[in-house]
Parts: C-alpha cells; sequence; structure tokens
C-alpha cells in the first residue's frame, strides 16, 4: 500500500493533531507510521540505549530502515566506537559518520580549538562537535526529519516531551521512546539482545564524551552522570540552532548576530 508523505512544513494545528494520533500508540507504531509518512527520515543516534532499541525496532519494521546519523565528537569512549562496530555488524543500516569540521582526529581539532575547548568554551565546543556537523549532515543528505532517542523520563528539558516536534530550522525530530523509562528500555535491550555500551556494564547510564561522563551512584537520575556539577543538560544538539550559532560567532569574533535567524528581522 502506498502512503502519502507528509506536506511540509507542517501547522501547528496539524502538528497538535499529529501529536495526539501518535500518544496513543506504542513505539514500534510511531515508528511505523514515521516510516510511511515521513519524507527525508533519518537517525540521529550516539548508540545510547534508547537509540539502539530504536535502531533494533526499526530492523524488524522494515528492509529499508532510515539510514543513521552518527557525530563523531572526536572525544568518545574506545567502547563506544567498539560499539558502533558491533551495530554495523549486527544490523544492515547505513551509517553516516560527520566529524568537527575541517578535523578529523583530536590533535587536529586541539590545533585548531586549543586544548580542553570544553572547559575553555562550552557553547564553541558543543557548536564544533555536534551541531555544525549535524547541519552539515543534514545539508548533505536532504534530512528533513531525525529520530531521536530522548525520553520524558530523563527529566530536565525533555520533561514535557511530545513524540513528534519541529525545530525553529523547520526539523522533525521524532520521540518514539518518548513514554519509557529507563528499566523498560533495559529490559528491551536484554530481552531482544540488542548491543549495548560495554560501558554501562561498569557504573554508567549514559555516555556521552569521556571528558563530560561519570560514573553514576544507585538511585541516581540516569543522566547525573553527564556534566556532572554542572548545571547543564544537553549537548547543543536539542538547542535552538540559531542561538547556539550565534554563540559560536561572537565567542570567535566573526560576528554579533546570526543574519540567518529567521528573527534578524525584528532587530534591524
Amino acid at each position: 500500500m502506498a502512503f502519502a508523505p507528509l506536506d511540509l512544513p507542517l501547522s501547528k494545528e496539524k502538528l497538535d493533531e499529529i501529536n495526539t494520533h501518535l500518544g496513543t500508540l506504542t513505539p514500534e507504531e510511531i515508528l511505523k507510521w514515521a516510516v510511511d509518512h515521513i519524507p527525508g527520515l533519518y537517525q540521529t543516534t550516539a548508540f545510547g540505549l534508547t537509540g539502539l532499541v530504536a535502531i533494533d525496532m526499526l530492523s524488524k519494521i522494515t528492509s529499508s530502515p532510515p539510514p543513521l546519523i552518527f557525530l563523531d565528537t572526536l572525544y568518545h569512549f574506545p567502547e563506544t566506537y567498539e560499539l558502533v562496530e558491533d551495530v554495523k555488524a549486527k544490523y544492515s543500516v547505513p551509517i553516516h559518520v560527520y566529524k568537527p569540521e575541517g578535523c578529523s582526529n583530536v590533535k587536529e581539532f586541539e590545533a585548531k580549538y586549543g586544548e580542553k575547548l570544553w572547559e575553555t568554551d562550552e557553547d564553541t565546543y558543543d557548536y564544533a562537535v555536534k551541531v555544525e556537523p549535524a547541519r552539515r549532515a543534514y545539508a548533505d543528505l536532504g534530512v528533513k526529519a531525525v529520530i531521536t532517542g530522548r525520553r520524558a523520563s530523563q527529566g530536565a528539558d525533555r520533561a514535557s516531551l511530545q513524540p513528534l516536534e519541529v525545530d525553529t530550522t523547520g526539523l522533525l525530530k521524532l520521540n518514539p521512546l518518548f513514554q519509557w523509562t529507563f528499566p523498560f528500555v533495559e529490559w528491551y535491550i536484554n530481552e531482544n539482545k540488542v548491543p549495548r555500551n560495554k560501558l554501562l556494564d561498569q557504573g554508567y547510564r549514559s555516555v556521552g564524551d569521556w571528558h563530560s561522563t561519570t560514573k553514576v551512584a544507585e538511585g541516581q537520575d540516569e543522566r547525573a552522570g553527564r556534566w556532572a556539577g554542572r548545571e547543564k543538560t544537553e549537548c547543543g544538539l536539542h538547542k535552538d540552532y540559531f542561538v547556539m550559532k550565534t554563540q559560536a560567532k561572537v565567542a570567535s569574533g566573526t560576528s554579533t548576530f546570526d543574519r540567518d535567524c529567521p528573527w534578524f528581522k525584528l532587530f534591524v
């Protein structure tokens, strides 16, 4: 059966209507709906547990699952890179790897930005290793929508998560497991023998860059080990793109405001 793709961009009324419908579905049903209806669909992933669940579910839904986009910050744990290879071996899904612009390794990145940029200028670091590579990937690949591994139970900015969102650039973000809790995610991983990061057996629960990820104590929130001791809860990928871009330009001294921002006309 042929399915009609969504007519983009979505109006707020249409988005609300879709979310009312998706809110009644299981994650598998949400993913099936997305495969049938969303054009230019990809999955962005750092191979966390929720993203791995979506990868496994999609492998059972369609023989041509949405391609993966992996943002290689150059600072992932060795175990994360091992997991990428495990996923390649188990699932027949293309993986597009994007690194910071003009940098193929840590040496080149630090020659360009200096050492420990995440300490000296956190916003520029997030923009350089996550935001800019993501936008480059979306432009290169014709991405209209991405599947994420975000869940409402992760709290902070994610607490009010909807199944489908539209960011300030018009990109659709599908959150198929938005209602699941960590124990349910972990149950699915174990029940379906999905590859997982070996660090999860060593006291970690959410794994990002090695310099900003720590083990969590019993009873702590699953993301307590990310940016521990700081108010930060997101890497920048799920923040306002135009704000992140402007902050990075200001930090580099190349601009005081991003003229690509749709609200720029309000200030001139």
